[in-house]
């Protein structure tokens, strides 16, 4: 069993703050049982395409599983997400807020995607399929490699611009469409009304419709883009349990658990610990009881954010003489 648990390695600094004066017997009783791997962090995005099957191309092509999956074959053309969200300034950098949070309704989507297409044409024509989904179609693939939101959202954005040779063709357009956007009258109300405004789209996930090689059963998750990516690759999709059952533990399913997602994106240590105590009695507590009956490939904790993961096996029950392994241990 594969559980995705994005932001449970996080920086150092905030475990510092969030872990003082707490403890979490159960974790720390699996990390000293288990092996620690250093992991690519390349987001849950495609920590989720690993686990059904999905062969990267330049990027993972998350746009056009999630396409298909809402309704709109893809085709043959290269899809590329282009998000809506909003850059907050904050001191001497941009950090990306996710558009979930945002708001959007259906017709505010729409008014904007359709002012942005008559200013741009067919160069740069956004498809609201859903009001925090957007797609750009281009003909031919471009030379582009993007950051999924699961990376980007809460960080400077200055070093996760899209890469590639027709990288600056694409921030060039970027920062024209800030300009639009500032001037909106939809952003205007939003921000009278107390909202964010939508002052940028995020492009990620490019790709052309993929393969799958399904190799997982059922995909445990309450996230739009894990249920639509799972959708594609015909997993049995269910909602993330509230807490961990022994019918799950033998299995080779996987389940993302994101209660961490929120709190760890924006750094806020209090959030992150309210959440982790929850996830130690619902999750770690039952783990730590049912480590021997753990299947022979054993169960995998993989945070794909920060590039860490703890892997376990039945034999690790038996390692009673490991003292407990803190988390701002392994941060260091």
């Amino acid at each position: 069993m594969l559980l995705l648990i994005p932001h449970l390695f996080p920086s150092l600094r905030l475990l510092e703050t969030a872990l003082q004066n707490f403890r979490l017997p159960a974790l720390e009783t699996l990390l000293a049982r288990g092996t620690i791997h250093a992991t690519p962090a390349e987001g849950t995005e495609a920590a989720l395409c690993q686990a059904l099957g999905i062969v990267r191309q330049q990027d993972w092509p998350v746009a056009a599983m999630t396409l298909a999956s809402g309704g709109r074959p893809p085709g043959t053309a290269y899809w590329l997400r282009a998000d809506p969200v909003h850059f907050r300034i904050m001191r001497d950098r941009l950090v990306l807020t996710d558009s979930r949070t945002l708001n959007l309704l259906p017709e505010e989507a729409d008014t904007l995607a359709a002012a942005i297409a008559d200013h741009f044409g067919d160069a740069f024509r956004p498809l609201p399929l859903d009001p925090h989904r957007w797609y750009i179609e281009t003909p031919h693939p471009p030379r582009l490699t993007t950051t999924p939101l699961s990376i980007a959202t809460g960080r400077d954005i200055d070093r996760l611009q899209p890469q590639g040779d027709d990288a600056q063709r694409f921030r060039s357009l970027s920062n024209e469409l800030q300009m639009l956007l500032f001037a909106h009258p939809i952003n205007q109300a939003r921000e009278a009304r107390g909202d964010l405004a939508v002052n940028s789209l995020w492009l990620w996930g490019g790709g052309t419709q993929p393969r799958s090689s399904r190799v997982v059963a059922s995909l445990y998750s309450n996230d739009p883009d894990a249920a639509a990516i799972g959708q594609y690759c015909d997993a049995q999709l269910h909602a993330t349990p509230s807490a961990l059952q022994q019918s799950l533990i033998q299995t080779g399913n996987v389940i993302l658990l994101d209660a961490l997602t929120p709190a760890g994106q924006c750094g806020d240590a209090y959030g992150w610990r309210e959440a982790i105590g929850a996830m130690e009695q619902d999750w770690f507590v039952p783990l730590r009881a049912a480590l021997h009956s753990l299947g022979r490939e054993g169960l995998q904790l993989a945070d794909p954010v920060n590039g860490k993961s703890l892997h376990l096996h039945p034999a690790d029950a038996w390692k009673i003489w490991r003292r407990p392994k803190k988390l701002q241990g392994i941060a260091a």
